[in-house]
């Protein structure tokens, strides 16, 4: 297999695209890096992209690995042909080369090994090429005693346990019957205890597909079995499979041993091959839901990770609670802590006129302008004290409520105790739901992705693929956003392109030691951090005024020679580069490297038209595309990148960085929803609108924070007027989203909702 080519025809791309992204994966520079800085050898392929093309490359290069194993170990035993060699490379999936390989992998004594060692094999072959007139008869000569064949019936039995093998291990026949179990199969769900009523009670009595059942009810009954409350299987036309089988391997009608020979595929089905078939099916669809959950988990993360941060923020952040009272923290606009106390507004002491008066002093004193709640135990009654508190003493102030999950596991992690030795667990988990709103990014990396709580079953699917989905996702993100290296923590530096936590560490060891960075270069100077990985990680550090401003930009600095060249050319001041950056540079650009294109001859449509008619006709034509000649702006940047020496991708990039150096890109994402007042879920009527905030993404729909305690689910069916085939064709985590209330339970406190 040619995987350079099998790349290319798969991601539709050239064979020297893949080529040189290939090369630089293999030189060890990671996928942020090639996605922003290698663009003229990649052709801009997108850090998505690049990601499924590593996994991708990886699996095949598994899979010629095996391929050549395989060869090797049927090659050692001398039952190698040609044909065989051939059928093994010609293979595209790990599943086809095990096939090819089964009949010849080394397996623990069965029916048909001790056949074989009994000396049955001859007859076997006599039996299967379906032209003797009586098995019985062949069988005589081989009954012995001495091997434990008594009688006939015996032999022609061990015979046919041969051919059930032969049969269970040949790759043509195997490959069909898996075909049509994936197409035709059922999977089969009921309950251990009908009488126990639980979450799993809709699959007591279930069968859906296997070619359609959706990937979250695959999840679900997975689930249930591994919690005992489901008992399920995979069912299939018995009579069909087994005329399938015996067509497959040429059985035909009229010969004398046609009916052993069925009866033994019938054998071979239930015994050898419906098992395993089974397993297989299950194991595919536990995969292809895994996947899709890990997408699923992986793009909501994307979202949660890049909501924008809340800039002037000085924050009263409360971590709700009963018994042990709600933790609060009061943090400035940096993050840093001000102050600490406890309060407790519910149950059991329910101290709501002392708990407002703690807040209008932390108010005056601290000059708050927003109070965060964490959405878990007594938040509701907590948002009442905090919402009647802002409309009787703080007008000014607003609040909104922030998802906790994760925060626990964060503030008892070592971590957490290594940045705030000195503070308690419970204050520690409040101050970070406080900083998820100054700064979601930098304050959710601190956090086991999986933990974060933005998917479905992420506790239930592999835990190592899922991981390193969401590495990938937050070291994209990172590296978008970009990190101030004078401020940042070793876990958001950690997640640098090149930089691990051991260099992220050594990194804020030397600023605290040195003092602030001043430029890039100084970053050569911490230990363990060389020159390859200098060059993986300085395009996406930041520093804020340092002594070359274009530290402070994505510019890379193999770039610098070229970038103030650039601006030398268009008559810029490299110093003056700052904040507001240099929004005309398309202008100077055009002005002095733009050439405008000539209008193409206007030309009539139709048959001939004579005389005045014609010249009219002309002179209107003339008139519309020769008024406003077409810029080109393309061939301005190419004409200057061929002076700069530099691609045209990265040149680009370095105009547009030039136009808002330091642009963040997490602008772009819908703002948080903050409010001034509560509703109860008794206000919630039927047909209501509103307008709340998608915080999580599932399969089957998106659920809502309205402002109550429960988030309200639109299901897919009601999210558009159209045909989706996934809630992410409409929304994402995030987005603010307007709903109408159609259902409401208000024993279970759900809400149902629609987007149409």
């Amino acid at each position: 297999m040619d995987i350079i080519k099998t790349l290319a025809a798969e991601f539709k791309i050239k064979n020297t695209q893949v080529e040189q992204t290939v090369a630089l994966i293999d030189e060890g520079n990671t996928i942020p890096f090639i996605a922003r800085y290698r663009k003229e050898a990649t052709g801009g392929l997108s850090d998505v992209v690049l990601r499924d093309m590593d996994e991708r490359l990886t699996y095949l290069r598994g899979l010629e690995e095996r391929k050549e194993d395989v060869i090797r170990l049927i090659d050692e035993q001398g039952k190698l042909t040609e044909e065989l060699r051939e059928q093994i490379l010609e293979a595209d999936v790990l599943q086809r080369v095990e096939d090819l390989y089964k009949p010849f992998k080394k397996k623990k004594a069965t029916r048909a090994s001790k056949a074989k060692e009994k000396g049955l094999e001859p007859l076997a072959d006599i039996i299967w090429s379906q032209e003797c007139t009586d098995a019985k008869a062949e069988a005589e000569a081989f009954v012995d005693p001495e091997k434990e064949v008594a009688s006939p019936d015996e032999a022609i039995k061990g015979a046919c346990d041969i051919i059930a093998e032969r049969i269970a291990e040949d790759p043509e026949i195997t490959a069909a019957v898996r075909e049509k179990t994936s197409s035709a199969g059922v999977i089969l769900s009921e309950a251990v205890d009908a009488e126990d009523k639980n979450v799993y009670e809709m699959y007591y009595d279930y069968s859906e597909g296997i070619a359609n059942i959706p990937n979250h009810r695959v999840l679900a009954i997975n689930r249930g079995e591994k919690e005992k409350k489901l008992k399920v299987k995979v069912s299939t036309d018995t009579e069909a499979m087994e005329k399938l089988i015996a067509d497959q391997a040429g059985i035909k009608d009229g010969t004398a041993v046609e009916e052993l020979l069925r009866e033994t595929v019938a054998d071979a089905y239930k015994r050898l091959m419906a098992p395993s078939i089974e397993r297989e099916m299950r194991n595919m669809l536990t995969e292809r839901a895994e996947a899709d959950a890990v997408k699923v988990f992986a793009k909501n993360t994307e979202k949660l990770l890049m909501v924008p941060p809340v800039k002037g923020a000085r924050i009263i952040a409360i971590d709700p609670g009963y018994r042990t009272g709600c933790k609060v923290a009061v943090l400035d606009e940096t993050g840093k802590l001000k102050a600490y106390t406890t309060v407790y507004p519910t149950e059991p002491r329910k101290e709501i006129a002392k708990t407002q008066a703690t807040l209008k002093k932390i108010v005056e004193k601290y000059n708050i302008n927003t109070i965060v709640i964490g959405n878990g135990t007594a938040s509701r009654e907590t948002e009442e004290v905090v919402a009647d508190f802002i409309r009787k003493s703080a007008p000014n102030v607003k609040y909104t409520i922030v998802n906790e999950a994760g925060a626990s596991v964060y503030s008892a992690s070592k971590l957490a105790t290594e940045e705030y030795p000195d503070l308690d667990v419970t204050v520690r988990g409040a101050m970070s739901l406080g900083r998820r709103l100054q700064d979601p990014l930098a304050e959710l990396v601190k956090i086991p992705t999986k933990s974060i709580g933005v998917g479905q079953y992420q506790h239930d699917i592999n835990q190592t693929i899922l991981e390193k989905a969401l590495d990938g996702v937050v070291e994209d993100c990172v590296n978008k956003v970009g990190v101030e290296l004078n401020t940042a923590s070793p876990s958001l530096l950690s997640h640098v392109a090149g930089i691990n936590m051991g260099i992220a560490r050594n990194i804020v060891a030397y600023r605290e030691a040195n003092g602030v960075f001043t430029s890039r270069a100084q970053l050569k100077k911490v230990p363990k951090l060389g020159e390859k990985t200098f060059g993986q990680c300085a395009g996406f550090i930041r520093i804020a005024g340092g002594k070359n401003p274009l530290d402070n930009t994505a510019v890379h600095p193999e770039s610098y020679k070229a970038a103030e060249l650039l601006l030398e050319k268009l008559g810029y001041d490299k110093k003056s580069l700052g904040s507001e950056g240099f929004a005309d540079i398309e202008e100077r650009l055009w002005e002095k490297y733009g050439e405008e294109e000539k209008p193409a001859k206007a030309q009539l449509k139709g048959g001939r038209v004579k005389g005045f008619a014609a010249l009219n006709e002309i002179a209107k034509a003339q008139d519309k595309t020769e008024k406003k000649p077409k810029r080109n702006l393309k061939k301005a940047i190419e004409k200057l990148a061929a002076e700069l020496g530099i691609g045209v991708p990265t040149l680009t990039d370095i105009i547009e960085e030039m136009k808002k150096p330091g642009r963040d890109p997490r602008e772009d994402a819908p703002e948080v929803i903050f409010r001034n007042d509560v509703k109860s879920f008794e206000d919630l009527k039927i047909d209501m609108v509103l307008e709340g905030t998608v915080r999580n993404v599932v399969d089957f729909g998106a659920f809502v924070d309205i402002g109550v305690k429960n988030d309200g689910l639109v299901h897919i069916s009601e999210m558009s007027n159209r045909f989706i085939k996934h809630p992410m064709e409409v929304v994402s985590v995030g987005d603010t989203v307007k709903v109408r209330i159609i259902k409401i339970d208000y024993d279970k406190q759900r809400v149902g909702l629609s987007m149409k």
